[in-house]
């Protein structure tokens, strides 16, 4: 398939497919990949295609759209997964009333400029008894926050996810920071697993009252979403004390608290501040920590998060080389009084070290690893200023 037959391929209406068969027949021919003598693809065409996946659970919203835009700037190609998965729902939770709006959903997508739409069955997904394989997650990083709460949710999010990665196998994956404990989990998932993909944290999408976006939202009468909205006033209250210098757990979650009180409908599962990464605990921050609730309002459960972050953010440009781009970088950081990180000399010891090592510079895999293999050290110039 010729680059002008794969365009009028992906062009049109979105495609919707039900089946692993349909989908993976989709993806390979439109990576270029022809079917071999013994049924396995055969690449025929490089370097053409990245794509880009959002998995959902449908009921579709802003938050879900705004994944899908960042998907759809940065890929050739938007897959789109809608999938009510029983392995993340306890026998007690709103499974059989969680919103499924397929049709509406089709033309969100469509609207949004996706191009394929995977809505595959619980059978076809594999997920109906006997039980199947199953993705552990570390213990670590699933035992607190809604996993105290929800036993088994997260081994299910992260069987069910690893399974659409490997059915779409795409560059970048795009997950909402509103689920932040999900997006750690997977992004640590990935790693131990060696998935090739780029898992990609996207902003939290609020409606005009600060209440996170949801499609649990649906649940909520409009007085309980004007109460709901406390939720977010609750965490920009922290917010205001750390950035005015307070660093103490105990204070912050303290300050979310006496704010979730003056609405008693609102009852806290939990509140509280952890690393960002390994979602361990934290009594004080240091550098970065993520200050995250769960919330129960009426039947309906609320989840939302800040991340506090005290670290000053890092100045770089990239571009065409002679085009000024470090001199304006150094200049913005002196300005800014930020950190400017020189990443021409990131590069230049990257090839300093390949020299020395005496390997072929046409040898992409054996520079590959000796970059794996490269440790950079930066360290701040606190001498002459900056120009």
């Amino acid at each position: 398939m010729n680059r002008c037959a794969l365009e009028a391929f992906l062009g049109g209406l979105v495609r919707l497919f039900t089946t692993v068969a349909g989908l993976r027949c989709f993806l390979n021919l439109s990576r270029g990949q022809q079917p071999q003598g013994d049924g396995l693809p055969e690449p025929t065409m490089t370097g053409l295609l990245t794509v880009g996946f959002v998995p959902t659970m449908g009921a579709l919203h802003a938050g879900h759209l705004s994944l899908i835009q960042r998907a759809r700037r940065e890929n050739k190609l938007v897959v789109v997964s809608i999938f009510v998965n029983p392995l993340q729902f306890a026998p007690t939770e709103d499974l059989d009333r969680y919103p499924r709006m397929l049709e509406r959903d089709r033309a969100l997508c469509e609207s949004a400029g996706v191009d394929v739409l995977f809505a595959p069955t619980v059978a076809e997904m594999g997920v109906i008894p006997p039980t199947p394989t199953r993705v552990q997650p570390p213990k670590s990083m699933i035992s607190g926050l809604c996993g105290a709460f929800r036993p088994g949710h997260f081994e299910g999010v992260a069987t069910i996810v690893t399974k659409l990665l490997n059915l779409v196998q795409p560059d970048r994956a795009y997950f909402g920071q509103k689920d932040a404990q999900q997006v750690a989990m997977i992004q640590q998932v990935v790693r131990d697993l060696n998935v090739p993909v780029e898992i990609v944290p996207c902003p939290i999408v609020r409606e005009s009252t600060g209440l996170a976006m949801s499609s649990r939202n649906q649940y909520l009468s409009a007085e309980e979403k004007i109460q709901a909205a406390t939720i977010y006033q609750s965490l920009s209250k922290a917010e205001q004390l750390f950035r005015s210098g307070e660093r103490l757990s105990d204070t912050l979650v303290q300050a979310v608290k006496f704010e979730l009180a003056k609405v008693p409908v609102l009852q806290p599962e939990y509140i509280e501040l952890v690393d960002t990464k390994t979602l361990e605990p934290l009594e004080t921050v240091t550098d970065e920590g993520l200050l995250a609730l769960a919330v129960r309002l009426g039947n309906t459960r609320l989840i939302d998060n800040c991340v506090l972050r005290d670290r000053k953010p890092i100045i770089a440009i990239d571009g065409p080389a002679g085009a000024g781009k470090s001199t304006v970088a150094r200049r913005v950081a002196t300005e800014l009084e930020l950190f400017y990180l020189d990443t021409g000399a990131m590069y230049r010891a990257l090839t300093w070290f390949v020299l020395q090592s005496g390997v072929d510079l046409n040898d992409e895999p054996s520079v590959a690893e000796l970059a794996s293999q490269c440790e950079i050290d930066f360290q701040t110039n606190t001498g002459a200023p900056l120009v």
